[in-house]
C-alpha cells in the first residue's frame, strides 16, 4: 500500500471524530467508497479468513469463474490391475478404460452484525477494523466446519486401541466409539503406534504422498497426548519457516500434524465413548484426497451505513460477510484415513 492510501485510511481513523461509515457501504450500491480504502478492508477480511484456515491448504481445488453456474465436476481415471503373462499367439484379454465422475454445488452462506451509532461515535478504535477481523474469523470457522463434516461421511476408519495407562500395554481394541475407554486406568489414545499403523495402511493402499509426507489434521486435545512421545519431532527442529504448513507443529513416523480446533470433536448416541465423553477424529490423508471449489469472488464484506439500515432514528449501522461455500467432496475415499481416538480432555471437552 502507497503513501498516499495510507493517509487516506489514518486520517478515517482519527479518534477526534465519529467514523463516517458512508465511506465503507457496499460497494455494489454505492460509489462512495474510496477504492484504496475498500480494497484494504476486503484485504484484512480475506487474510483473517485465511490464517484460521486448514483444510482447505490440502484439497484439490477447481476453479470456478464468474458466470458458470454454480456446480462443478472432478474427474478421475480408472486404475489398471497388473499385466498378465503372455501366451504365444494368443490376444491377451483388455482391460477396460473409464472415468469417475464426483460433482459438488455452491451454497450461500452469511452473516452480519449491528453497530449502534453511540458506539460508532464513542469508540476509539476502528470499529469497521475490529469487526472485519473477526468477520473473518467467522468466515474461516464456516468453510473449516463444512470440509470437516462433508469428509467425516467417508468409511474408512481406524480405532486407536485401548490402552493400560500404567505401563502402555494395549488392553483391547475396540470397533465401535462405545467400546473406546476413557477412564482413570485406560485410555483409548492416539499413540505413537496408532500413528505407525495409519501410515503404514496408507502406504499399503498405496496413497500418494503430499511432498513426500503424509498429513494428518489433529485436535489440539489429541496433540497433546502425542506431543509427550518421545518420538515425537517438533515442526522447527526439521523445516524452516516458510517450509511448514499453515498450523503445523511437528512429525512422527512419516507423516506431518497440523492442529486445528475445529477438527472433530464428536458425542452423541453415535459417538459417544464407554465412559459418556467425547471422541475425536484425526483425518489422515494424501494427495488430493477431496476436492473444493474455488469460486471467483466468493467471500464478500459487506457494510450498510445507518442512513441505509438504521431504522427511523439511524441508530446502526450493519456489518456482514456473503460467502460461497467451498462444495468439499471426497475424491477418493481410500486416501482419507479416519483415526478415532479419545483423549485426556474426553470428559471435558464439547462436541463441536
Amino acid at each position: 500500500m502507497n503513501n498516499n492510501n495510507m493517509n487516506n485510511i489514518n486520517n478515517i481513523n482519527t479518534a477526534n471524530r465519529p467514523l463516517d461509515l458512508q465511506l465503507f457501504a457496499e460497494p455494489t450500491t454505492t460509489s462512495d467508497m474510496p477504492a484504496e480504502i475498500k480494497s484494504f478492508y476486503d484485504t484484512e477480511l480475506l487474510e483473517n479468513a485465511r490464517a484460521e484456515m486448514i483444510y482447505a491448504q490440502f484439497a484439490k481445488c477447481q476453479p470456478l469463474p464468474e458466470k458458470h453456474g454454480k456446480t462443478v465436476e472432478w474427474r478421475k481415471w480408472n486404475t489398471f490391475a497388473p499385466a498378465d503373462r503372455l501366451q504365444e499367439g494368443a490376444v491377451p484379454t483388455g482391460q477396460k478404460f473409464g472415468v469417475s465422475v464426483k460433482q459438488a454445488a455452491l451454497e450461500q452462506y452469511g452473516t452480519y452484525a449491528a453497530i449502534s451509532d453511540r458506539l460508532e461515535m464513542t469508540a476509539y478504535d476502528d470499529v469497521i477494523l475490529g469487526a472485519t477481523e473477526e468477520m473473518g474469523a467467522s468466515a474461516a470457522q464456516t468453510l473449516e466446519t463444512l470440509i470437516r463434516d462433508s469428509l467425516l461421511v467417508g468409511t474408512n476408519v481406524l480405532y486407536c486401541d485401548n490402552v493400560n495407562i500404567a505401563d502402555g500395554s494395549v488392553a483391547s481394541t475396540p470397533t465401535s466409539p462405545a467400546e473406546m475407554e476413557a477412564s482413570e486406568t485406560v485410555l483409548c489414545a492416539l499413540t505413537p503406534d496408532a500413528v505407525a499403523r495409519a501410515v503404514t495402511k496408507l502406504k499399503k493402499d498405496r496413497v500418494p504422498t503430499v511432498g513426500g509426507k503424509y498429513v494428518a489434521v489433529i485436535h489440539p486435545s489429541c496433540a497433546y497426548d502425542l506431543r509427550r512421545s518421545r518420538d515425537w519431532i517438533e515442526a522447527h527442529q526439521y523445516a524452516a519457516p516458510e517450509q511448514l504448513f499453515n498450523g503445523e507443529i511437528g512429525e512422527l513416523h512419516g507423516c506431518r500434524f497440523v492442529e486445528n480446533v475445529h477438527a472433530p470433536v464428536l458425542g452423541g448416541e453415535d459417538y459417544t465413548n464407554r465412559a459418556g465423553g467425547v471422541t475425536y477424529a484425526t483425518y489422515f490423508f494424501g494427495k488430493d484426497a477431496f476436492g473444493i471449489i474455488d469460486p471467483e469472488g466468493a467471500l464478500q464484506m459487506i457494510v450498510k451505513d445507518r442512513s441505509a439500515v438504521g431504522g427511523p432514528l439511524d441508530q446502526y449501522s450493519t456489518v456482514g460477510y456473503k460467502l460461497e461455500s467451498c462444495g468439499a467432496v471426497l475424491l477418493y475415499p481410500e486416501r482419507l484415513l479416519r483415526v478415532m481416538s479419545c483423549s485426556s480432555y474426553s470428559a471435558t471437552d464439547e462436541e463441536n
